[in-house]
Parts: structure tokens; C-alpha cells; sequence
């Protein structure tokens, strides 16, 4: 993109997603807009108020964002054409002169509070939860006058918001990651770099013995292998269900482009989110004889047949 373009990403500033749309190619002379929620994000790209959204997909320890899989399974018209992956590090911090000693009340993300739940079992062990919106909604609240002595937040919210780091990387896992999808208005897939994924969602079209297998053969058929198969209820009523996949390749590989055309014939709702580039890096291979020249000569083998 050449022109300066709109992010719209969840607020407030200071957020792990707000971090994750920094990482977008032009970000630098971007304009970034503040959403409440998934939705209000997806919607400012439909509605033409932003060029791009970015929002979580996916947590290393907490699995998948229901928030962000339904929104994209019910608001159709938006497509994938970036992932990035943003460290998850959550630091306790307070106004300026706060003693670690006078911490009672944390406020916080529920999901940052169980993440950092056994740090502050050990070293906090009288203090309570005040939930919050956001880990950066918080670190503003508090900032504003809110009543707590701490929160839990990204360490950008320190800066933004006057608070002082009273101790850092507090969270359990010291490796966790999120990641975080670039949406744009559907259209021509981002360019093959031989690094890439590509995501769909799929709905099993009937409730019957080995439905499940024949999707997913769609798949292993092609020596296509899966990143990321996650299930949500399609809520109309009890055992129909949606499935979110990641599988590694780009529409133009045959393998992905004839698994595709499987998974549209199997279940015509399928919907295609998009190929793009791995956040990784890692090499999208497929297993067998299934790389583009196979493919081709294949069908000069029938061609020569008919």
C-alpha cells in the first residue's frame, strides 16, 4: 500500500494488538484507530473507515480467540493478508511512589490475571482481582483515578500512561506468544513466497458418522499438513459446528487449490479467509507427490488420455 493507510485495532493504546499492528508493512505513517471490540474493528473495514484491522487470533497458551473466529464466520466480505507474532510479557505496575508492600487491589484482563496467577499467589498473596476490559484499559484507568493500587499490562503502558514498572515478566510462561491476523476487504490473495498459510472455515454440512474424517482427508489426501484446527458451535442448534483451519501452502500451490476445491464440494458454506505469509518463516511444504510439477504432470498424463 502506498497511500498512508487506517489501522483499526483493540483499544486502547498500549494493547499486545496495538503492538502487532505496529509490525504491518507502512505502519510507520499510519493513522490507528481504537476499537472496543472484534466486531467494531472488522466493521470499520467493511465500512470503508479503515484500510486495515488487526486483531487475536491465537494465544500460545490459551488457544484460540472465539471472539475473533465468530466474527469472521458471521461477518463475511474481510480476508487475512498478514499474522504477526507478538511476545506475550506482563509487568505489575502502579503510580509513581507505590511500594510493592502497599499492593492490594490488581487490576486487569482476566486472561493476564491467570497467566500471572501463580506469581501473585507467592508474592501477593493477600491481594484481589479487579477485572478490566483490556491490560492497557486498566493501565489508563488507573492512570485516570481509578481505585486500585496496581495492574497487570504490557510494558508500552508504563510509557503511555506515567506508571512504574514494580516488577517485570510476571507471567508464568516465559515463551508465550500471541498471534495476530491483518484484515483487509476480501480480494486477490497476498503474493506466494514459498512461507505461507492459508485459512479456512469450514462447516460440516450434515451430523453423520465420519463427516469429520472426510473433511479432514481433503487435506491429508494432498500431503497438506494442518497449523491449526479449532471447532465453535454454529449456534442454530446442539452438534452443528464450524471449523477454523490453518493449513500450510498458498492457494496457488495445487495441493491447496485442489484441497479447496474438495473442501467447496463437501461443504459448499466453505469460506476462504485467505493465503499469506507465515509470521515464522518456515518453508510451507507438502508431503508425497504433491508439489506443483507433480500436479502437472499428472494432468498431461490424462489430458493425453481424453
Amino acid at each position: 500500500m502506498s497511500k498512508a493507510i487506517r489501522i483499526a485495532y483493540l483499544g486502547p493504546a498500549g494493547t499486545f494488538t496495538e503492538m502487532a499492528a505496529r509490525q504491518i508493512p507502512g505502519a510507520q505513517t499510519a493513522a490507528f484507530l481504537p476499537t472496543a471490540s472484534v466486531p467494531e474493528a472488522l466493521d470499520m473495514v467493511l465500512s470503508s473507515a479503515a484500510d486495515r484491522a488487526v486483531v487475536p487470533i491465537e494465544n500460545s497458551i490459551e488457544g484460540g480467540v472465539s471472539a475473533t473466529s465468530d466474527a469472521l464466520a458471521q461477518m463475511p466480505g474481510v480476508q487475512i493478508y498478514g499474522e504477526y507474532l507478538v511476545p506475550v510479557q506482563f509487568h505489575l505496575m502502579a503510580k509513581p511512589g507505590t511500594l510493592i508492600s502497599q499492593v492490594r487491589d490488581v487490576l486487569t484482563h482476566p486472561v493476564a490475571y491467570a497467566q500471572c496467577r501463580n506469581w501473585l499467589a507467592k508474592n501477593l498473596d493477600q491481594h484481589s482481582h479487579i477485572p478490566a476490559s483490556s491490560t492497557a484499559s486498566a493501565a489508563k484507568s488507573l492512570s485516570g483515578g481509578f481505585s486500585a493500587d496496581a495492574v497487570i499490562a504490557a510494558e508500552a503502558a508504563a510509557e503511555l500512561y506515567g506508571l512504574e514498572i514494580l516488577v517485570s515478566d510476571i507471567g508464568e510462561n516465559k515463551h508465550a506468544q500471541t498471534r495476530f491476523v491483518e484484515l483487509g476487504l476480501s480480494g486477490k490473495p497476498a503474493p506466494k513466497t514459498g512461507s505461507d498459510k492459508t485459512s479456512v472455515i469450514v462447516e460440516l454440512p450434515d451430523d453423520r458418522p465420519g463427516g469429520l474424517l472426510e473433511m479432514l482427508e481433503q487435506f491429508a489426501a494432498r500431503g497438506v499438513n494442518l497449523s491449526r484446527i479449532e471447532s465453535r458451535p454454529v449456534g442454530d442448534r446442539f452438534g452443528r459446528y464450524r471449523f477454523n483451519i490453518d493449513a500450510q501452502g498458498h492457494i496457488e500451490d495445487e495441493a491447496i487449490a485442489e484441497a479447496l476445491m474438495g473442501l467447496h464440494r463437501f461443504s459448499p458454506s466453505l469460506i476462504f479467509l485467505g493465503s499469506y505469509p507465515r509470521a515464522d518463516k518456515s518453508e510451507s511444504k507438502h508431503e508425497g507427490n504433491n508439489t506443483n510439477s507433480a500436479y502437472e504432470q499428472a494432468k498431461r498424463w490424462l489430458d493425453s488420455l481424453r
